[in-house]
């Protein structure tokens, strides 16, 4: 069976609620001050069976001072029944809630001619024009026009029939996101506590599910559901539904909270979208203008950044906008809103979210912000993902990012992530997704601060890990790093070994004076064995008398240190390679001539090596760090 949502809309008076309890047998008028003033003054709901077609009625106010909560119920319609009294004709709030579902993009609908029983046929065919007239060009420009009296039945059954035949032509819901569900209505139910009731947008919602409740950021469960009053294991996308909740109290749910899928979207409060500025709006809609944005179910208070080079957009115009919010919301692209002046409170515009965690754009900016904005209004889902992905510049997004960014089910993200992959634009970092030339950028950075250091350092192997990290990559996270130092050893520009990066073409050449002196440096370590000098006296042995800078030396030594040929135990303790593995050749033979006991104390180490205590100390415990001993007590066990 088909279901769709159908919000009436009209002037104040104009018989919504009476054509509503004629058709469905419902009063949607629920509040006390409601039946007392005779007007509608919140939303209503009520549903109609037709058999091979249900329809889920919002009742809305038509007083202009209510049209805040005609708003919360005018998201979300298949279609829309303007009501149009046949004894008044077409009137403010009746143009007001057309352009208000024009600019939400309702899909369709018809025109109810109400109370056709208190004029004359002739006054109805002039009604009539005048609706065509209103509608002409729009969404409803040819759509049914059914004149009824709801006190005397005429006309309601020939409605009845259209509302099947829209019902049956209504396009399906959007399939791409997940459970949404904005909330327009919130109360306790004795015996069961909190319930929030709304139409569901998208996605499904089941029995036992966990939900997120947003911009709250509290965790819920769903513990049953109603589906226009019938209890139901399951919600699907466009029906009515009645979530009860658990892990959350009554008070603490509002209109304008949206339930959605647990750990999937986040709030927000800078957005970017097109907009429409209605043609006969007071004045243009200009920069730093204070408004109310009217988003789902919500009501915020925002600004208004206009991104055209006026600075504002005229009356009839369109045109590019960030809104900033005073209030976190959730928001979605592709989600339509409305903007009414903050006072007097009156609708200016309409508009469409284009990215709902859009950066902060300067004046300057404005070409690059449109020529975006104008790229996303058109984009597919992949062309979408490398949008958000490259505004996200070297930082990149995560899967969660996008996922929140999007609202896309699983496997509609992951079809544009892949797609937007393929096309070379885009590029994943374990799990970071970053724009190919966000990661260039990166790379030409790491190169230039290496050979930089190259040039200062010319003797040392390359630059520290650590050190290439804090300079270039501070303001990323891990995996950018690692796939930028990837990347650049793919393409032949970096050697990244465990603790310092350089460049391949870095190559150290020494001058011949250098040469020598590494040369004598290594054959005086070689000489001492393990009664090895500190680096002091093995500098002057090396120099031979003449004259040579410390630091210099120091740099010399290093290389031998990082080629292997010198191994540092201590501080200022060096030890040629060769007199390491002659000594733990040593200790494994001694060991090895007394199997049942592998252990040596101090006095028995330094007799092996032929070194005093002063060297017996630091070479023990570096041989404790190698794993070629172990401490046991005061003595070593070698392994």
């Amino acid at each position: 069976m088909r279901s769709v949502i159908v919000g009436t809309a009209g002037h104040i008076d104009h018989g919504k609620t009476t054509l509503v309890r004629a058709l469905t047998g419902v009063d949607a008028d629920r509040l006390p001050e409601e039946k007392r003033r005779g007007i509608t003054i919140d939303l209503g709901f009520a549903e109609l069976d037709l058999g091979d077609a249900r329809v889920g009625f919002v009742d809305v106010p038509g007083h202009e001072r209510f049209v805040k909560n005609m708003l919360a119920g005018a998201h979300g319609l298949d279609a829309v029944a303007l009501v149009v009294a046949a004894d008044e004709g077409v009137m403010p709030q009746t143009r007001e809630h057309f352009e208000i579902a024009r600019l939400l993009g309702v899909g369709g609908g018809l025109v109810v001619v109400t109370k056709a029983d208190t004029v004359e046929a002739e006054l109805i065919e002039l009604v009539r024009e005048e609706i065509a007239e209103l509608v002409a060009g729009s969404f409803l420009e040819g759509a049914p026009v059914v004149a009824v009296s709801a006190r005397t039945g005429a006309g309601l059954e020939e409605l009845r029939a259209t509302l099947r035949e829209i019902a049956t032509r209504a396009a399906p819901r959007p399939t791409e996101w997940i459970a949404l569900l904005p909330v327009d209505r919130s109360f306790t139910m004795r015996g069961f506590g909190a319930v929030a009731t709304g139409t569901l947008v998208a996605g499904e919602i089941a029995e036992g599910q966990e939900l997120d409740l947003l911009p709250a950021g509290r965790r819920v469960r769903v513990r049953g559901l109603q589906v226009h009053g019938r209890a139901t294991a399951l919600a699907e996308a466009g029906q009515r539904t009645a979530v009860n909740l658990g892990g959350v109290e009554a008070a603490q749910v509002e209109r304008g909270m949206v339930l959605a899928a647990a750990g999937r979207l986040r709030p927000t409060q800078i957005v970017d979208a097109a907009l429409e500025v209605l043609a006969d709006a007071a004045r243009p809609l200009r920069s730093r203008a204070r408004v109310r944005l009217h988003l789902g179910t919500a009501e915020v208070l925002a600004r208004v950044q206009v991104l055209e080079d006026a600075g504002e957009i005229a009356a009839g115009a369109r045109g590019f906008a960030q809104l900033r919010l005073e209030s976190p919301v959730v928001a979605l692209p592709g989600e339509r809103f409305i903007v009414r002046s903050y006072s007097p409170q009156r609708t200016v515009a309409g508009g469409v979210v284009l990215d709902a965690f859009a950066p902060k754009h300067r004046g300057r900016e404005r070409a690059d912000a449109r020529a975006r904005l104008a790229a996303l209004a058109a984009a597919d889902r992949a062309s979408r993902v490398r949008a958000y992905v490259e505004s996200a510049g070297e930082r990149g997004l995560s899967r969660a990012d996008l996922a929140a960014r999007t609202g896309w089910r699983d496997e509609v993200l992951s079809e544009a992530i892949d797609e937007a992959k393929r096309r070379g634009a885009t590029v994943e970092a374990e799990g970071v997704f970053l724009s190919r030339a966000s990661l260039d950028r990166l790379v030409a950075a790491a190169l230039a601060a290496v050979e930089a250091h190259h040039a200062r350092e010319p003797l040392q192997r390359g630059l520290a890990r650590e050190t290439l990290r804090e300079r270039v990559f501070a303001h990323v996270g891990g995996e950018v790093f690692r796939a930028a130092l990837a990347e650049a050893e793919r393409a032949g520009l970096l050697a990244a070994e465990r603790d310092v990066v350089r460049a391949r073409s870095h190559a150290l050449e020494l001058s011949p004076a250098d040469a020598e002196f590494r040369a004598r440096l290594e054959r005086v370590y070689a000489e001492a064995a393990l009664e090895a000098p500190p680096t002091e006296e093995a500098f002057a042995r090396a120099a031979a008398g003449r004259k040579i800078d410390r630091e210099h030396a120091r740099k010399l030594l290093q290389l031998l240190v990082a080629d292997g040929t010198l191994v540092r135990v201590a501080a200022e303790h060096f030890f040629h390679r060769e007199a390491i593995s002659r000594l733990v050749a040593t200790l494994r033979e001694h060991a090895a001539s007394r199997a049942s006991d592998r252990s040596l104390d101090v006095a028995t180490f330094k007799d092996l090596a032929g070194v005093s205590r002063k060297y017996a100390i630091p070479l023990l415990e570096y041989l404790d760090r190698e794993g070629v001993t172990r401490r046991a007590g005061d003595r070593r066990v070698v392994l």
